[in-house]
């Protein structure tokens, strides 16, 4: 009987040669951890469609970013969710506003933490839409002079990274020239640049209370259909001076993932969204999958497609398992 020359099984046969071969190798750097913050002290509360994951005041904030920080994860995306909210999202760029009191606590707790910051206006909006808006409309170019003043807040209060999610266009242009006018050169851009309008963002919607009013986002996020126009947005962000590129959601546009790492030098992220980890979790309650299991083969994938830096809420417990 002949048998083939090529056996690929013979570097499989043991866990130390499937080691030693192995392609993409995931770390805790690689992680970005998202913390939801909320007013107050104290305050720890549930969010029901996202198991494990809580809304937190800048004190637990800290204390949870000097947690994840111990375990290998070095850098926190924060959302703030304020007491009051308004048309014009005011509490968003206010200087004592619950995403600066988080930048300065986790400073303190943690301080070789890499802070990031979300930038966008659905949070803090009464209406729930990431810009302002009138008659109805979502305004684009008026909507860019509040997210640079939060951007500048944000750096102010001693952010790393501010990351505008708003798709408004023009937006890192008019961010990264603020930011510079003021002195904050060294504040780093992670652009939302390929953000789609996708049916994966529920849960988030629920923990940051960001939900439209009216309508939806699908005037300025991204058709779920399009490819070239993600590339055409990736390119227009490093263009304006975006540092760091994200596709989000990760999942379902690995293929997108894939596509812009071909086409940028920059860093990469990709966000792995709240419905990614909530079905996750979903399945695994039933017994249908293996949690651990199905979190590690989805955060390689997306580190396999191309990521660099892959924002997930899975990722403390990643981390634990890859020590």
């Amino acid at each position: 009987m002949s048998y083939p020359a090529s056996r690929p099984r013979r570097l499989r046969k043991t866990p130390a040669l499937r080691a030693l071969v192995r392609e993409t190798v995931l770390h805790p750097k690689d992680f970005v951890y998202p913390l939801f913050v909320v007013a107050g002290r104290g305050v720890s509360q549930p969010i029901a469609s996202m198991p494990g994951q809580r809304r937190l005041s800048p004190d637990l904030a800290a204390e949870e970013a000097r947690r994840v920080f111990d375990l290998g994860v070095q850098a926190v995306l924060l959302f703030g969710i304020p007491e009051h909210k308004d048309a014009v999202g005011s509490a968003a760029y206010h200087k004592e506003g619950v995403v600066p009191q988080a930048v300065r606590a986790i400073a303190k707790a943690a301080p070789a933490m890499v802070i990031m910051t979300d930038v966008c206006l659905c949070e803090y909006t009464d209406h729930g839409h990431c810009g302002l808006v009138e008659k109805g409309e979502v305004l684009n170019d008026a909507t860019l002079e509040l997210l640079a003043k939060q951007a500048v807040v944000h750096a102010q209060a001693g952010a790393h990274v501010v990351a505008p999610s708003d798709m408004m266009d023009g937006r890192v242009g008019y961010i990264r020239e603020e930011l510079d006018d003021e002195g904050l050169e060294n504040t780093a851009i992670m652009a939302y640049s390929v953000k789609y309008a996708s049916a994966f963002y529920g849960p988030f919607r629920e923990a940051a209370e960001s939900a439209p009013a009216f309508g939806d986002r699908q005037s300025y996020q991204m058709d779920p259909a399009n490819q070239s126009e993600a590339m055409r947005e990736a390119m227009l962000d490093e263009e304006e001076g975006a540092d760091i590129l994200m596709v989000k959601p990760a999942g379902p546009y690995l293929d997108i993932v894939r596509a812009v790492r071909e086409a940028t030098d920059l860093p990469l992220a990709a966000y792995q969204v709240s419905g990614e980890y909530a079905m996750i979790h979903a399945a695994a309650e039933r017994g249908w999958i293996d949690l651990e299991r199905a979190m590690m083969e989805s955060l390689v994938g997306i580190k396999r497609a191309g990521a660099d830096i892959i924002i997930s809420y899975f990722a403390p417990r990643a981390a634990e398992r890859l020590r």
